[in-house]
């Protein structure tokens, strides 16, 4: 193959010559570890197949987590409490995984066989739980459903039963961050055209993933609904297996990044350094910083970071000392003793990343209450329209299709709006994105608590005999759902390009993993938050705020005290925020570049 060498600066600007082939500038590599030919790799090609694997594999997902909270409690026994507890636990589980995921892509296997592997795992999974749930927990035949619950479980039954929804959570959980990244690396930044399709691709990644979720929230989540769990969770099982054939089948096509090694020792070595260098004297504006020299033509795409001012301690790591200088350490520098700008800089984004991600936890405790109490409140309203019954869990569509909507004003009408407001090509920014999708959260918080207050009025007035129902329509819920996907577009897909974008070039995917991990605990906060509240709220007179029958208790107040929690991480992220400085990356072909690259970032 001849490809045309652009790796000098200003070589882009140089005509192809006849019967050569013009690489990739970013440095990815293709399947045989040769430099990426732009027309026959990567680019919408492969994007549409990731998204497409996206799809299909989120459908399979959420066919087993969308009605897991009814499943626990028509299936397995569970009191609502309990199996909301679980339900986040697991939830939370699943995100967790995407660290491990994140560590193994970064470091050692690279995106593509992470997504290999993890997608099998996914696959083994929940074939699993589809011949569990067939041949052992289904006893009586026919229970499941809201009138006949399942009977009592042997611990063998119950093992094989957590066994496999948690290879699912590992599964899902390992490779949604790597596929997300994996995606965006079809698209070349360092060419235009290419930069604006990957600011594109993660909208177009956050929809493939809610409208795979359509299908399992509708059709499966009403067969589900009616006890028919086998035949769901088989749906789930083939609708993963054609995700890993369609991932497989454009290997041929994909572009890679080759894995940098164990991100954590590179971290370790700036701390090491800069600790054994704690009393050296530093220039005021560090002039005088190690840095590699800029090679020709990088074998790994990654880039150098500039200088910046904050946490000086580290700068020390990458000062040059006269034990630096000796003879027997000029020719290989000591990483321990000696680290270059751009990795002290590496330690200096992750940092600075911190505080950002911490403020987003609280939204994903928001964010889970879809697929717990959310589900669990719709039960108890009125499901059936002319004899036709609504399962609550695909109340959840009405997110989606707010999802997908609100993407679609937001790219063509709100930015553009917003980009002649501020004068800029900028439009927003993803930190102001991101605090907009809090204020939304809040509204959603304070609707699902109204809607609760007056389904507890009509409970009362109207079904004083009824074990958890009311004769308000589940549809009073709509507002809710559609507030949160309208967060869901400002923050999720804000987060997603926020920490690619910020995150250095070499942990790429642990910036998918930031957005992941922050759902993940934000499960647990929630999973904790009901306990707490159940312990405070429970009386000898009194049920607690989130009884069995909901009817006996105020779910309402547990809504408004989201809001009012979210309201307070609201002002601390604005803190966060302005604090924040954003990465400044130097080009590798020279500075004009960057800078016009630079402005591609949304």
């Amino acid at each position: 193959m001849a490809c045309l060498n652009v790796c000098n600066k200003g070589a882009g600007d140089e005509k192809v010559k006849k019967g050569q082939e013009v690489c990739t500038l970013d440095g990815t590599v293709d399947w045989h570890g040769r430099p990426a030919v732009r027309e026959r790799t990567g680019t919408w090609v492969a994007g549409i197949l990731i998204l497409v694997n996206q799809g299909l594999a989120t459908l399979a997902f959420f066919g087993v987590g969308v009605n897991l909270v009814l499943f626990l409690t028509r299936v397995m026994g569970q009191d609502n409490a309990s199996a909301a507890n679980d339900v986040s636990k697991w939830t939370g589980t699943v995100y967790l995984f995407s660290l491990v995921g994140a560590f193994l892509s970064d470091a050692y296997l690279g995106r593509y066989r992470t997504c290999a592997l993890f997608q099998a795992i996914f696959v083994l999974g929940l074939v699993l739980l589809s011949l569990s749930t067939y041949m052992f927990l289904l006893k009586p035949r026919g229970c499941g459903s809201e009138q006949s619950p399942c009977g009592s479980h042997s611990g063998f039954q119950l093992a094989l039963f957590y066994l496999s929804i948690y290879l699912v959570a590992l599964g899902n959980g390992g490779y949604q961050p790597s596929i997300a990244t994996f995606g965006a690396d079809q698209f070349d930044e360092e060419d235009p055209k290419e930069g604006y399709s990957k600011i594109a691709f993660f909208s177009y990644f956050y929809l493939a993933l809610n409208l795979g979720s359509l299908f399992s929230n509708t059709i499966l989540g009403y067969f589900e609904n009616d006890g028919i769990w086998a035949l769901g969770f088989w749906a789930s099982a083939g609708s993963a297996t054609l995700a890993l054939v369609l991932f497989l089948c454009g290997t041929p096509r994909y572009r890679h990044f080759k894995p940098r090694g164990n991100p954590l020792s590179r971290c370790l070595q700036v701390l090491v350094a800069a600790t054994r260098k704690w009393k050296v004297e530093m220039t005021p504006r560090g002039d005088d910083l190690f840095e590699i020299e800029e090679k020709e033509c990088p074998e790994i795409g990654d880039r150098k970071i500039l200088h910046t001012q904050g946490f000086k301690f580290l700068d020390r790591a990458a000062v040059i000392t006269s034990e630096d200088l000796h003879p027997k350490n000029t020719e290989t520098n000591n990483p321990w003793h000696l680290c270059p700008v751009t990795q002290v800089e590496e330690v200096k984004c992750i940092l600075r990343l911190l505080p950002i991600w911490l403020c987003t936890i609280l939204y994903s405790v928001v964010f889970t209450q879809m697929a717990s109490l959310f589900v669990e409140q719709g039960a108890a309203m009125k499901t059936s329209i002319s004899g036709f019954h609504i399962p609550p869990a695909s109340m959840s569509s009405f997110d989606i299709l707010s999802v997908a909507a609100f993407i679609f004003i937001y790219r063509r009408v709100l930015d553009p709006l917003f980009a002649m407001w501020k004068k800029n090509a900028r439009g927003l920014t993803e930190l102001q994105r991101m605090g907009i999708g809090l204020v939304i959260a809040i509204l959603a918080m304070v609707a699902a608590g109204v809607v609760e207050c007056f389904r507890l009025k009509y409970a009362t007035a109207d079904c004083t005999s009824c074990e958890g129902s009311s004769s308000l329509s589940i549809f009073w819920q709509i507002p809710q759902y559609v507030l949160i996907g309208a967060s869901e577009v400002f923050m999720y897909v804000g987060q997603l390009e926020f920490f690619n974008a910020q995150a250095p070039d070499g942990l790429k995917s642990f910036g998918s993993a930031l957005c992941m991990t922050s759902i993940s605990l934000g499960n647990y906060v929630s999973s904790l938050l009901v306990t707490v509240v159940m312990k405070i709220s429970t009386r000898d007179d009194m049920p607690g705020w989130i009884p069995g029958n909901l009817n006996k208790g105020h779910l309402n107040l547990f809504f408004f005290l989201l809001a009012a929690l979210t309201t307070a991480d609201l002002l601390v992220y604005i803190v966060c925020a302005r604090w924040y400085k954003y990465i400044k990356f130097q080009g590798k072909w020279g500075d004009d570049n960057a800078k016009k690259h630079a402005e591609l970032r949304v």
